[in-house]
């Protein structure tokens, strides 16, 4: 498998009050944020006429998104072969944690890291986004 991780999907964490601080980092560093936070858009190197996104969200401090683990936050890595990367990532011990999520604008999966943080993992459908 030659790219297991393309990039950064996205950066989630939780927050006692997510739409105060949206609005917070909205008002203080002018981030244009929305109901789930902000859509860096970005253009790929290898192909600037492709576009691309990172998210960042807070998450409500409640959230079960990011369980089992209990950690404030989880990244999300972008990938190219979602379906093979969890086959290979299993072959080699790690925990993968339920079944793959189709959607218009791609896969999702998620392992844990040694210490128990979750990783979303996204083969994202970048044309579906923008």
């Amino acid at each position: 498998m030659k790219n297991r991780v393309t990039g950064i999907g996205g950066f989630f964490f939780k927050a006692d009050d997510p739409d105060n601080l949206k609005d917070w980092y909205k008002k203080r560093l002018g981030i244009p944020t929305d109901q789930y936070g902000w859509s860096f858009k970005w253009r790929k190197d290898d192909d600037p006429e492709q576009r691309a996104l990172t998210q960042w969200s807070p998450f409500d401090a409640s959230t079960a998104y990011f369980k089992p683990s209990q950690k404030q936050f989880m990244f999300n890595f972008r990938v190219e072969n979602l379906e093979e990367l969890l086959e290979v990532l299993k072959e080699e011990g790690v925990t993968v944690i339920g079944s793959i999520e189709k959607y218009s604008y791609g896969k999702f999966g998620w392992i844990l890291d040694p210490e128990g943080n979750k990783i979303e993992l996204w083969e994202p459908v970048d044309e579906e986004l923008l």
